[in-house]
């Protein structure tokens, strides 16, 4: 049994929140340059310029490097032989929170209900997803979520005679649908299996996958690499503005369903992807 106080939690939690923020993860910022690179339109090559110097201002200047600091999302896998002291989890890291998006100047966008929309003021509650794997280990990746791109996101319950091919249209229409509104280049995540709630729960935890990693699965691997090329097809560009670029990169992941299901979950992540992963 390894003790974990959550102090710590908190400390790594307040500098995930500061540091994701405002420096984009290497992987993505490569994938940049690459579309910059491979971008046809002149004005979608200058839409990547800007958003890349963009980049380094926000990172060297300590700003955030989108206005919409987002939902604070968290995936944890959290080993079966930690046990926290001083205070659980759930509180931790919503302390942390809390004093990441005060200390970094980032704006608190949650608001307490949806109905009666007052603003909680530090941007928590965080979102969190558990996951109980063997050991003592703690892994606490950040995905902060804007709403503008999150708006955009779908699911949909198929059937199993619709299958792959009614999938993939649904994936490709709802970035047709979302045009610029999602802020492109796009990060796209896709979730597919599972009941209602577990598809769209792989498809925003797709997105914390290094830029253009492939899915193991090599059938699911090829999936990605068909989809990048139909929605780059689209021609919507970086900003919506046109050009080959519209996405980035596209990560499915998959999970067992039901023998009458075929559910399938997009989530969308715009050109300001922020993810990072700390281990304790």
């Amino acid at each position: 049994m390894r003790d974990i106080p959550t102090s710590e939690v908190i400390e790594v939690v307040r500098d995930l929140c500061v540091e994701t923020n405002t420096c984009l993860r290497e992987d993505h910022l490569e994938a940049l340059k690459r579309a910059r690179e491979d971008e046809e339109s002149a004005l979608g090559r200058e839409v990547l310029d800007r958003l890349l110097e963009n980049a380094e201002v926000s990172c060297s200047e300590r700003v955030a490097f989108c206005q919409d600091t987002g939902y604070a999302v968290f995936f944890v896998e959290l080993g079966q032989d930690v046990r926290f002291t001083g205070g659980s989890i759930g509180e931790a890291i919503d302390e942390g929170v809390r004093r990441g998006y005060g200390e970094g100047y980032l704006r608190p966008s949650i608001v307490g209900s949806p109905i009666e929309r007052v603003n909680t003021g530090d941007n928590t509650p965080a979102v969190v997803y558990y996951d109980l794997v063997p050991g003592d280990g703690l892994e606490i990746t950040m995905l902060v979520k804007g709403a503008g791109c999150d708006n955009m996101s779908a699911l949909t319950m198929l059937t199993p005679a619709e299958g792959l091919p009614a999938a993939k249209r649904f994936v490709v229409e709802t970035i047709e649908k979302a045009g610029p509104n999602a802020s492109p280049p796009l990060t796209v995540g896709v979730g597919i299996g599972g009941p209602f709630e577990k598809a769209a729960q792989l498809a925003k935890k797709a997105l914390t996958r290094r830029s253009g990693e492939p899915n193991p699965n090599p059938e699911l691997a090829g999936l990605e690499r068909e989809l990048l090329e139909e929605i780059n097809a689209t021609g919507i560009g970086p900003a919506g503005y046109g050009g080959t670029q519209t996405a980035l990169a596209v990560h499915v992941e998959s999970h067992p369903t039901h023998i009458a299901a075929f559910p399938v979950a997009v989530n969308l992540d715009c050109h300001s992807h922020r993810t990072r992963s700390v281990t304790l």
